[in-house]
């Protein structure tokens, strides 16, 4: 094959993706501008009203938290306090020890002085066997439930939870998480605030814990991470919670609700099963479902996104740890993508079908592919001296560039709208983050998501891992 040949192909190659870049840059920038939008209605909706009366009414809405647990001896007791400690008078913390093999569960049964209770179970509940039920003997601790189950993985916690609930919304988070303690408050202010469309579900945005100080279960002081990987990864969670998510929770369009912060109307997650055991990406799959039930039903509905930072997670800040994690999310994305393929451009779907899905499948899923294949084939070009230097220099720089914009936009609004990192050297450092990510950070990220193509397309089998928790720091 001549060089001809070749020429043509790379022109073809050089016109698809120049064709593919503009379509991400046009859409990443009506996302900026929806986000916004949609952050200012949010802040003028939510500036009228007492949220104290709604704390303080015995008939405000009951709400279960629902927290897995696996190996959190760690941390377990200073998390649940913080859940114990949240201002909102009709609600219940349901742990669910999901057969750790550490001392999760003594840790909680010494610090809370729980006692085993009979309860009558449902013979047909689908989970793995429960071992006992405790409530604590101390009244001040009479919102803890805790369930001790055999191992099951965390979609099948979750599923115990919510079958054992009697609550009319369930809250699924990450039991590592700190909510701040109006957190519930306006969670139910956002499920009640519609008349005409009933919300089915209500995210929000993360926020990074490490290097905060954490005390008696509050939040008392917010420092940005002292490592760098996990400094990364604040700025990739503020640019793709605060833009992304709320952007499209500004078109009702939202497709992923985060496990650490999500919260359902009971009724509609169990008329569709619960979450699906079957698959590592279950936040993002039972979404999918819940939106799917109520099109199929054609039930008005809506997805609320707050984005106030009400909910502090701890990220991973060892690499092989991260990577693990990211590929699990990769395998999960492809998953959901697999299970729900009739919805890509299904117009029955509405905007779902027409943009989310084709978002996702493109620039979700495709999108790292692609990258990890260009990289090899400019090497190809290269030596086969065939590769166009103008373009390549012309369109990497573009690239960069608009990269680099998109995260300075993410942390100018942040400090604008949240003011969550004020002192100047955090904040140049996060600009000094967004300047070298695409090069530094990046590339792990597409090669995470690579290695989790690669598992799901040979069927290697890897579960969800393990995160190694270091704990929150605590004032001194």
């Amino acid at each position: 094959m001549d060089n001809g040949i070749f020429e043509l192909v790379l022109e073809y190659v050089n016109v698809l993706f120049l064709v593919f870049t503009t379509v991400l840059f046009s859409m990443f920038t009506v996302m900026g501008y929806l986000s916004t939008r949609n952050s200012i209605h949010y802040k003028n909706k939510n500036s009228f009203g007492d949220l104290s009366k709604v704390m303080a009414s015995p008939l405000a809405p009951s709400i279960t938290i629902i927290a897995p647990a696996y190996n959190e001896g760690m941390t377990i007791v200073e998390n649940i306090r913080s859940l114990l400690s949240l201002q909102y008078v009709n609600y219940e913390v349901m742990v669910v020890n999901d057969g750790s093999k550490d001392d999760t569960l003594q840790k909680m049964i010494d610090a809370y002085s729980l006692v085993k209770i009979e309860r009558v179970l449902d013979p047909n509940m689908k989970s793995k066997p429960i071992r006992g039920i405790y409530k604590s003997e101390i009244p001040a601790f009479g919102k803890l439930t805790v369930i001790d189950k055999e191992n099951g993985g965390k979609s099948d916690a979750l599923n115990t939870g919510v079958q054992l609930s009697t609550s009319r919304y369930v809250g699924c988070i990450d039991v590592d998480c700190l909510l701040l303690p109006d957190a519930l408050l306006h969670v139910v202010k956002s499920f009640a605030q519609r008349s005409e469309k009933r919300v089915i579900a209500v995210g929000g945005v993360i926020r990074v814990a490490n290097s905060c100080i954490i005390s008696g279960g509050e939040l008392e002081q917010i420092n940005l991470p002292k490592n760098w990987l996990a400094k990364f990864q604040l700025l990739e969670y503020t640019r793709s919670f605060l833009l992304g998510r709320m952007a499209w929770g500004r078109i009702d369009s939202l497709l992923i609700i985060s496990g650490a912060f999500g919260f359902f109307d009971r009724e509609i997650a169990n008329a569709i099963g619960g979450y699906d055991t079957g698959t590592v990406g279950e936040d993002m799959e039972i979404v999918f479902r819940m939106r799917r039930y109520m099109h199929e039903q054609n039930l008005p509905y809506n997805v609320e996104y707050i984005p106030d930072p009400l909910c502090w997670t701890e990220v991973p800040e060892d690499l092989k740890v991260f990577v693990k994690q990211r590929d699990r999310w990769s395998r999960g994305n492809i998953e959901t993508l697999q299970k729900h393929k009739d919805m890509f451009l299904n117009p029955k779907f509405g905007r779902l079908g027409l943009l989310s899905y084709p978002y996702w499948f493109f620039y979700e899923w495709l999108a790292p592919i692609l990258e990890f294949l260009g990289f090899f084939s400019i090497i190809l070009f290269y030596f086969l001296g065939i590769l166009n230097w103008k373009f390549f220099v012309a369109i990497t720089f573009c690239i960069y560039s608009y990269s680099v914009m998109f995260s300075l936009y993410a942390i100018l609004w942040d400090t604008y709208s949240y003011k969550q990192y004020t002192r100047p050297r955090d904040i140049l450092i996060l600009v000094l983050c967004a300047l070298i990510e695409p090069i530094v950070f990046h590339p792990i990220v597409v090669w995470s998501s690579v290695k989790g193509n690669y598992k799901k397309l040979f069927n290697i089998q890897s579960g969800w891992g393990s995160m190694t928790r270091k704990g929150f720091s605590k004032a001194s």
